[in-house]
């Protein structure tokens, strides 16, 4: 039925009473006009219940496929070319001390995340349920939850990325030597690349953990990272902090980020969480407000272990044999008899890759077999925070992924804080592999959450980082020695500094900025140069020069540039096969040594190949026609996709759309701006939708005021709540 009530003016909404066991007393749930519902509850138990249900009911087969990504369960709907997909699930299991895993989080996790999942099961169990497209299309029903389900470790695994990075260096140290890298991909803050007591380098090779890789290949986003900044009030029009965050991953369909309103006893917090986890990561409550950028920290290394020869299920350590720890699972297989597959482990961690011939094990030690450390499940204490010394007590319990948080507070104070479990290496950096046999390369500990950097109510004003080098000026402890290019963050403090009285409207302007450093430093270079003439460089260089250096989407110069510069920086260096030159590298060597020649022929080609692809006509050389989003659902299904549509930005602006070969795949899919003097005033953006189900008006409502930079309030206060309500469901128990 439906049901209309007055507020300043008549607003119409759907009305819904539902039935439900497990609840103790009823839930009142008033969902936005955006699609973001506002979940009233007597208690936290009946909290979570609801959040779980409303979770379920918006975004069942998302939470269904990612149960079975997280725990080894996709073949089983999905067949056999995933089976070893599910084998590294059951690999990479937490498998410590569940005493110790569930109170890290928070002391009352265990019962948060047993309501949230009766909440889920709730809904699958419920026989009014309607089957969503999905699973019709594909022939499965969705299976029921169990609380280990939600401290998966996959999650917190695809924001990690040092362990492929170390095989990489490994094997361009082997064939170029030390002294090359440090040349073309020096570790910031400097250190000397040393090769560990025995190991050889030639015996790391990218085949032997080929399968491991395959198998967490779409678990890596291409192009991890983040924005967040705050201000103080002395640079607010208003008198009170604005926080501003916009978390960077793989662009979805559905969308990563779930966006709720939690109000119970001991609750009132509004923001972004991902679907399958209870709470919220990143948002406000009544006092504070807080969002993240990944830090980077390094929390995976990898140890080559030495086989017995005679005996390839023992491997050696500190002079003794000790026996492969092994398991054996049985995974079930869509058209198939269940396959029994094994994992096996050293006292380093999972093995990840075997070579019988070289009669070696490659193993992961990483943090994530420590407890506590499923991906941003600790936020449901941070959650509940009320002041920086609350603050800082809840981010010690924030081990994996390692964040930059930033924080405001209705007070008036500022501050930044990293988290993260972070091993101390005590005789090497962790930019290599090392040897697992000795004992010499052990983590010792874990840093403490006071070691690690932060800040209340900086002397600038503001705090603002882009996963670059946050390190303060003489730390003392290492973090990790690879960061984002400064691109972004200069960028976004050279516009903090320039101004006082910061707006909404201007914070929101800075999050869509499109302006590319490299670019307006290239166009110097190019200004300094006169191509031959009559060439195709001296018919398109005018256009470049009298450029901007926004990457618009309609911008014929940004597409130019932009492969332009990648000719540039492949060729630039006479750097070694398959050691691509950096940006940065590339601009500093072409600012000190001119290279007219290569200006020349890089830009030809440019032309040439657009000619090529586009045509002759200079109008279709648009940014967009190269540039664009292609959102896949993960059913495989064309008419649950959306796209292509024209996206401006890459990986170097502010409002970051990246991915290889010119697409965009990564960037901020959620942005929210935060007004300490007034929560009612604050405003987001969730791309595409709030709901997964392709019937719903909420699954794709969003995207095209995402595409053209338009956000949609936070309504925060229970007046403002009822004045954007749409629908009003009731559970009952």
């Amino acid at each position: 039925m439906k049901t209309c009530f007055l507020l300043l003016f008549a607003v119409c909404a759907v009305a819904e009473d539902i039935k439900l066991k497990g609840l103790r007393q009823p839930v009142e749930i008033l969902r936005d006009q955006w699609g973001v519902p506002h979940i009233y509850a007597q208690s936290q138990d009946d909290l979570f219940f609801a959040q779980g249900y409303m979770a379920a009911r918006d975004r069942l087969f998302q939470l269904d496929l990612w149960r079975r990504q997280g725990t080894g369960k996709l073949a089983e709907v999905l067949g056999p070319d995933f089976v070893e997909r599910d084998r590294t699930a059951l690999l990479l299991r937490f498998r410590g001390d569940w005493q110790k895993e569930w109170p890290s989080y928070a002391p009352d996790t265990w019962h948060i995340v047993n309501a949230f999942v009766r909440g889920i099961n709730a809904y699958i169990q419920d026989p009014r349920r309607k089957l969503t497209p999905e699973f019709a299309k594909l022939g499965f029903q969705p299976g029921l939850w169990q609380p280990n389900d939600v401290v998966s470790r996959m999650a917190a695994f695809s924001m990690m990325n040092n362990l492929l990075s170390e095989v990489q260096r490994a094997r361009l140290v082997d064939t170029y030597g030390a002294l090359a890298l440090e040349k073309w991909l020096p570790p910031s803050p400097f250190v000397r690349l040393e090769i560990p007591n025995e190991l050889n380098l030639k015996e790391i090779r990218t085949g032997s953990i080929a399968a491991f890789d395959e198998a967490t290949d779409e678990l890596d986003d291409v192009t991890q990272g983040s924005n967040n900044w705050v201000v103080g009030p002395r640079l607010s029009a208003t008198g009170k902090p604005i926080l501003a965050s916009d978390p960077h991953r793989a662009f979805q369909i559905p969308s990563l980020r779930r966006t709720v309103h939690l109000v119970a006893p001991g609750w009132n917090v509004f923001g972004a969480g991902e679907p399958a986890l209870p709470g919220v990561a990143l948002g406000h409550n009544e006092t504070i407000g807080f969002g993240f950028t990944i830090t980077g920290t390094d929390q995976q290394d990898l140890y080559v272990e030495q086989l017995n020869p005679a005996d390839p299920s023992q491997y050696l350590y500190k002079g003794q044999w000790k026996r492969l720890e092994t398991e054996r699972h049985s995974i079930h297989v869509k058209g198939e008899k269940p396959r029994i597959v094994e994992t096996q482990y050293t006292v380093h961690g999972p093995v990840v890759g075997i070579d019988l011939g070289l009669r070696r094990a490659y193993v992961m030690r990483w943090v994530g077999a420590e407890p506590g450390t499923a991906g941003y499940l600790a936020a449901l204490s941070l959650a509940r925070a009320k002041d920086w010394p609350q603050f800082l007590q809840a981010i010690g319990r924030y081990k994996a992924p390692a964040e930059n948080l930033v924080y405001a507070d209705t007070a008036g104070h500022i501050g930044f804080a990293v988290t993260g479990l972070t091993p101390i290496r005590g005789n090497w950096t962790g930019l290599l592999p090392v040897p697992g046999h000795t004992g010499e390369y052990e983590w010792q500990g874990f840093l403490k959450p006071e070691q690690l950097p932060r800040a209340l109510d900086p002397a600038a004003g503001y705090f603002a980082s882009a996963n670059n080098n946050i390190l303060p000026p003489g730390y003392k402890h290492a973090l990790q020695y690879e960061w984002a290019p400064n691109f972004r963050v200069n960028r976004i403090e050279q516009q903090l500094k320039s101004r006082r009285a910061w707006t909404l409207d201007a914070m929101q302007a800075l999050q869509l900025d499109v302006e590319s450093p490299p670019a307006k430093r290239l166009l110097a270079i190019a200004r300094k140069w006169t191509p031959p003439a009559g060439s195709k460089s001296a018919a398109v260089l005018p256009a470049l020069l009298q450029w901007n250096g926004q990457m618009t989407k309609d911008s014929t110069p940004a597409a130019l540039y932009l492969m332009w510069l990648g000719r540039l920086t492949a060729a630039i260096v006479e750097s070694p096969q398959g050691l691509a030159a950096s940006i940065e590298l590339t601009l500093k060597t072409l600012e000190s040594k001119p290279r007219p020649d290569l200006l020349a022929k890089t830009l030809e080609a440019t032309v040439t190949e657009f000619e090529t692809a586009l045509g002759p006509d200079r109008n279709r050389w648009r940014y967009g026609n190269i540039h664009f989003l292609q959102l896949k659902h993960p059913a495989m299904q064309a008419e649950f996709d959306r796209g292509p549509i024209p996206l401006g930005g890459d990986a170097n602006t502010i409002n970051v759309a990246a991915g290889p070969g010119f697409r965009a795949t990564v960037g901020a899919s959620f942005r929210m701006l935060l007004d300490l003097a007034d929560w009612d005033r604050s405003r987001m953006t969730n791309m595409p939708g709030e709901s997964g189900d392709p019937a719903s008006p909420h699954y794709d409502d969003l995207l095209d005021d995402w595409v053209n930079g338009r956000y949609h309030p936070m309504p925060y206060t229970r007046k403002a709540v009822e004045a954007a309500t749409r629908e009003r469901i009731q559970l009952i128990p």
